[in-house]
């Protein structure tokens, strides 16, 4: 930055000007307008990359910033488009833990907030030597139903790392809210990684995991330690397989979410391809609930008891909604309740103490690492460590 701080306020500006174009990407796809580079639907091939698009400078007062305006590049994801950065952003939101997990692998400082920081479980990090987040610094963005748009411009960031459909279709925004927060803020950029299930999102391009991480390495210039994770993801998954049985010898899994300690009502949860499910596909889960007659929440928003679980009697039970907990306080509360229970009691995943807690909602690289290993033991009865915590470390201080 130059004494007079010409160079943070260009950076502002520049991105402030982004936020147009990230709204009229977000526009085009929505439509399917292919001058956004892309094709729109469910694994349709996302064509644009990170490119370089110098800016050219009109005026004798714009020449100061000539130098910084040819370093512009342009980033683009569904259902966005494109954006362009005339600097690397240095501050940013995230929608959920996904994102969040992701620029933490990168080496950025975590987001200044996120819709809901209780369901970003930064305990994970302790798997990791010299890597931590202090969550009670992340600002809560979700609240009554809702995001309000004066958190926005209170944060007042470069960027929001979000899925601007699901303030659409969740927070009751109107796409003219969205088109003035790009503005005037910063632009957005995110897709719905997580789930698969909203009907909003068939519109458009799904991402898995590392398709959208590397997305996000783009954006903030740091494709280097992407580049590392991808390479230790792949030698994560040749771990993997060799521990994972036979069809035949996997036991079948009701995924749910069960807050509190006590819980008697779940909401159902079938497997999908979504990165919430990431780690129970890498470990070729089978699911109880898939050819049953009990619907998938995203679809019903319905919960189920005890007296319906029974009715499927999954020989593991998986619940959601219990990762603030350790393995111990989960057994002490939940599993302790649950084999106390007259109905739950009968259930063949609590006689034979196949009670577990099922993984996060939102994952990202490191948190994905830690949770599908802890799933590998708990059900495969793996014992070695299947990748290698110091490396993790290492990329995500920059030694790739």
């Amino acid at each position: 930055m130059t004494d007079d701080g010409s160079r943070s306020r260009t950076r502002r500006d520049v991105l402030k000007a982004s936020g147009v174009l990230a709204a009229s990407g977000f526009l085009a796809g929505c439509t399917g307008d292919s001058s956004s580079g892309t094709t729109t639907g469910a694994g349709a091939t996302d064509t644009a990359a990170a490119t370089t698009t110098p800016t050219e400078t009109a005026t004798e007062e714009e020449t100061e910033t000539e130098t910084e305006a040819s370093e512009s590049y342009s980033v683009s994801i569904e259902p966005v488009g494109e954006v362009t950065f005339e600097s690397v952003p240095e501050t940013w939101v995230a929608n959920n833990g996904s994102w969040a997990d992701m620029g933490v692998a990168l080496g950025l400082e975590p987001p200044a907030g996120v819709w809901l920081p209780s369901r970003y479980h930064t305990r994970y990090y302790d798997e990791i030597p010299d890597v931590s987040v202090d969550g009670s610094s992340i600002q809560k963005l979700w609240g009554d139903g809702g995001i309000g748009k004066e958190q926005f411009y209170e944060l007042d960031v470069d960027v929001h790392v979000a899925d601007p459909n699901f303030l659409l279709n969740r927070g009751k925004w109107a796409q003219s809210d969205v088109d003035e927060i790009a503005e005037n803020v910063g632009p957005f950029f995110g897709n719905s990684i997580f789930s698969r299930s909203y009907p909003w999102h068939e519109d458009y391009r799904y991402y898995t995991l590392y398709e959208a991480f590397e997305k996000l390495s783009q954006v903030f210039q740091r494709t280097d330690r992407f580049e590392a994770f991808d390479g230790l993801h792949e030698e994560f998954q040749a771990a993997l397989a060799p521990v994972v049985p036979g069809r035949s010898e996997r036991p079948s899994a009701a995924v749910v979410w069960g807050s509190g300690d006590q819980p008697e009502q779940f909401y159902p949860y079938t497997i999908d391809e979504g990165t919430s499910f990431k780690h129970l596909n890498d470990l070729q889960v089978k699911d109880a609930l898939a050819n049953t007659d009990v619907k998938n929440f995203y679809e019903s928003r319905g919960a189920i008891d005890f007296e319906t679980l029974l009715e499927v009697d999954p020989a593991v039970l998986l619940i959601r909604g219990q990762e603030a907990k350790t393995a111990d306080e989960f057994q002490n509360t939940v599993v302790s309740f649950v084999e106390s229970h007259d109905v739950a009691s009968q259930l063949t995943a609590v006689q034979n103490g196949d009670v577990y807690r099922a993984g996060p909602l939102y994952q990202g690289p490191i948190t994905n690492l830690v949770v599908t290993e802890r799933l590998a033991r708990t059900l495969y009865g793996v014992e070695e460590e299947l990748f290698d915590r110091e490396r993790v470390a290492d990329i995500v201080a920059g030694d790739v």
